[in-house]
């Protein structure tokens, strides 16, 4: 039995057409991947599933009846929930006040009721939680527990999940997935929006791809490898890059960024960084892992002079550089790959402006700025870059990748001896990602020394020489790529425990 259908399901935005007849069927207790590339129309069609968006044409059916969904509400209604990668939930408030919210009619809540009936709904669920606990003070995971509880309790028979695993440590993720399969044999009905090729293949029963807003096919999950469910996104079998033998393996290390003692504090004034003592040599990637929200952002912002250091050095290629401004850092031989595409460009201006946006002193002539030089230059960071545009295009009407491509080419064409990227591939497809790691191995090739900041478990795995683990502004641990496990990352990442 099908317990939902999306016949010919048909959404433009514009000239752009997110879905374009897609047809979706999930199967009663079954957990069902949507499987593609950023813009595939993945999200789109789940939101038209849960109200937020309408459909221009098509037919959605729930247990084989006909249903027009106008609104969150209504899909709830019809034992509908979705549970979205940025939690919707009230962090002052508890466990039990969240899952009940906007669910229950009564303006005065018996507190004592409703705890008893969020723990009722926990244990037959199997969803441990503390209903008393206050949100702010749990974890990613246990938040994350609380939105699947938030919907269950509103007896959802069909749960969407978008990317749910991209904030979760790796402990979590198992625990999440062992939640799915014993939801699964109550007859939950799960849609799985996911990225990871070897999640998709360890949790689901089926899955669907799609690609330019199309369905390329739907298929059994036991009859597919990773390799050809690759194919179906992206059009290619091959996807993933390769890391070569060090150079710091193989010879002399020299330090190129030294970090020693940071500390800083954030936006509130309250310490953030904490004694970060690091050495990235000449030739290696050092991975920075850690779950969001422990110093990753700040940590890249004070040593490319964003942020001020509060106390402690910081060192590029033997030289001091502690509280020089970002000009300076550039000119020093430190460059960096913006974590926001969008403010590490200006993007109502061309694709030429804003590749020479930084360097506009080296075309300038007498005060004039030479225009036949900057349109040479740009026209070949473009073709070496592989930058799909033209160069007086503007640059917001890239796509994402290629806007990724735009900061890639006006850091790296300057050769810097040191990079720092943090989330250098945040939001773009297996496409577009496979090409920014390619181009981090190649500077290292090159013998630049990388800081790698990154919330992607598997790009840290991928990519890093060392990996060092960060927890609340402090490094907790720091070894080779080659002894690291997702275990022994997540323990570390979950502050666990600590390694010296």
């Amino acid at each position: 039995m099908f317990i939902v259908e999306m016949q010919s399901i048909t959404k433009r935005f514009g000239d752009l057409i997110a879905n374009d007849h897609v047809n979706f069927e999930l199967q009663k207790g079954e957990v069902h991947a949507l499987l593609g590339e950023n813009g595939a129309g993945k999200t789109t069609l789940m939101r038209i599933l849960y109200g937020l968006y309408h459909p221009d044409s098509g037919v959605i059916k729930v247990k084989e009846q006909p249903v027009v969904i106008h609104s969150p509400k209504d899909a709830i209604h019809l034992g509908i929930g979705m549970v979205t990668q940025h939690f919707a939930l009230v962090p002052p408030l508890t466990v039990a006040e969240n899952v009940v919210l906007g669910y229950q009619n009564s303006f005065v809540l018996d507190q004592n009721q409703i705890e008893e009936s969020v723990t009722e709904a926990a244990r037959r669920f199997g969803l441990e939680i503390n209903p008393k606990a206050i949100v702010r003070h749990l974890s990613v995971g246990q938040r994350q527990r609380v939105e699947i509880l938030k919907a269950l309790y509103r007896n959802a028979e069909i749960l969407i999940l978008d990317e749910p695993t991209a904030v979760l440590i790796p402990q979590e993720v198992e625990a999440l997935f062992e939640t799915l399969n014993r939801l699964k044999q109550e007859g939950l009905s799960v849609i799985f929006i996911s990225h990871k090729l070897h999640e998709v293949t360890q949790i689901t029963d089926r899955v669907t791809v799609l690609r330019d807003g199309k369905v390329v096919g739907t298929v059994n999950t036991a009859d597919v490898t990773q390799k050809e469910l690759a194919a179906m996104m992206v059009g290619r079998e091959t996807f993933g890059v390769t890391r070569s033998k060090a150079t710091s393996e193989t010879a002399a290390q020299k330090p190129m960024l030294e970090l020693i003692n940071l500390c800083a504090n954030d936006d509130k004034n309250l310490p953030v960084l904490k004694n970060i003592s690091l050495t990235v040599f000449e030739g290696e990637i050092l991975g920075i892992a850690g779950v969001g929200g422990n110093g990753q952002k700040e940590l890249a912002e004070t040593i490319c002079g964003v942020r001020q250091p509060t106390a402690g050095s910081i060192r590029v290629d033997g030289r001091d550089v502690t509280g020089k401004s970002p000009s300076e850092l550039t000119q020093s031989g430190l460059g960096r790959i913006p974590e926001d595409r969008h403010e590490g460009m200006v993007v109502h201006l061309s694709v030429t402006d804003n590749l020479v946006l930084e360097h506009l002193d080296e075309f300038t002539r007498n005060g004039v700025l030479d225009h036949k030089a900057i349109r040479q230059y740009a026209s070949e960071l473009i073709q070496k870059f592989q930058i799909k545009a033209k160069p007086n295009d503007i640059t917001r009407t890239l796509s994402g990748g290629n806007m990724q491509k735009v900061l890639l080419a006006r850091v790296l064409a300057r050769q810097p001896k040191v990079i720092i990227a943090p989330q250098p591939t945040r939001g773009l497809d297996i496409g577009a990602t496979d090409y920014v790691r390619q181009q981090l191995l190649e500077q290292r090739q090159r013998g630049a020394a990388i800081l790698l900041i990154s919330e992607d478990l598997d790009e840290i795995l991928a990519l890093s020489d060392r990996i060092a683990v960060i927890y609340e502004g402090e490094i907790v641990g720091t070894l080779p790529a080659a002894e690291a496990t997702p275990e022994r990352l997540g323990l570390l990442m979950s502050g666990a425990v600590k390694e010296h």
